[in-house]
C-alpha cells in the first residue's frame, strides 16, 4: 500500500483532486475533517479541549461551538498552541492506525489530505507526498467566486501559508492546476495507474 499525502495552499484545487480520487475508489483521509470529528461530544478529544478550555465554549447541545472557539484560540497564541498539542496528536495516531488496518485490507493506495501535511511531520508516514500548485491569482479569484468573501482576506491568509518553494522542496510531485480541471486531473490518473 502507498501512502500519498496531498497538501498545498488555500484555493489550489486540493478539494477537486479529492473529489476525483473517492469518485475512482482511492482511500483518502482529511486531516482537517477528521479533527472535527475527533471533537465531537463524547470524544477524547472533546473532553481534553473541554477540561483545557471551559464549558464556556460549549452551545446549547453541549458540542464545541466553533465560531465561538475559534475567537478563543485565534486571538491568543498559548491558546492556539494548547488546542494544537491535544489536536494533532490524537490525528496522527489515529491515521497511524488506520494505516494499519487499511495495510490488512489490502488498500491499494491511502491519501492523506492537509494543508499543513509537512509542518505536521506527515513526511516520515508518506511515501510520497504530492503538492498541487495553482498560480496566486488563479487561487484568489477562484476563492472570491467560489466562497465569496474580500479579495483581501485570502490574501491574507496566503501571505501566512509557506511559499511555493517550500512545497517544491518538500513534496515528491508537483501538480500543476492552474488551468483546466481535466487537465489537472489527467496527470492524477496518471500518476494512480503508476502503482
Amino acid at each position: 500500500m502507498r501512502v500519498i499525502g496531498i497538501t498545498g495552499g488555500i484555493g489550489c484545487g486540493k478539494s477537486e483532486v479529492l473529489r476525483y480520487l473517492e469518485g475512482q475508489g482511492e482511500y483518502v483521509i482529511e486531516a482537517d475533517k477528521l479533527a472535527h470529528r475527533l471533537m465531537k461530544k463524547g470524544e477524547n478529544v472533546y473532553c481534553r479541549i473541554v477540561e483545557r478550555f471551559g464549558k464556556g465554549i460549549l452551545d446549547i447541545d453541549g458540542e464545541i461551538d466553533r465560531t465561538a472557539f475559534s475567537k478563543v484560540v485565534f486571538n491568543d497564541d498559548k491558546s492556539l498552541s494548547d488546542l494544537n498539542a491535544i489536536v494533532h496528536p490524537a490525528v496522527r495516531e489515529y491515521i497511524l492506525n488506520d494505516i494499519r488496518v487499511q495495510k490488512e485490507k489490502n488498500t491499494n493506495n491511502y491519501f492523506i489530505e492537509a494543508a499543513l501535511l509537512i509542518q505536521d511531520g506527515y513526511k516520515d508516514i508518506c511515501d510520497e507526498i504530492w503538492y498541487i500548485y495553482s498560480d496566486k491569482e488563479v487561487r484568489l479569484d477562484r476563492l472570491v467566486k467560489g466562497r465569496g468573501f474580500d479579495r483581501s482576506k485570502y490574501e491574507l491568509i496566503m501571505d501566512k501559508q509557506d511559499n511555493d518553494d517550500y512545497y517544491r522542496d518538500n513534496c515528491d510531485v508537483v501538480i500543476d492546476n492552474s488551468g483546466n480541471i481535466i487537465d489537472t486531473l489527467n496527470v492524477v490518473k496518471v500518476l494512480l495507474n503508476k502503482s
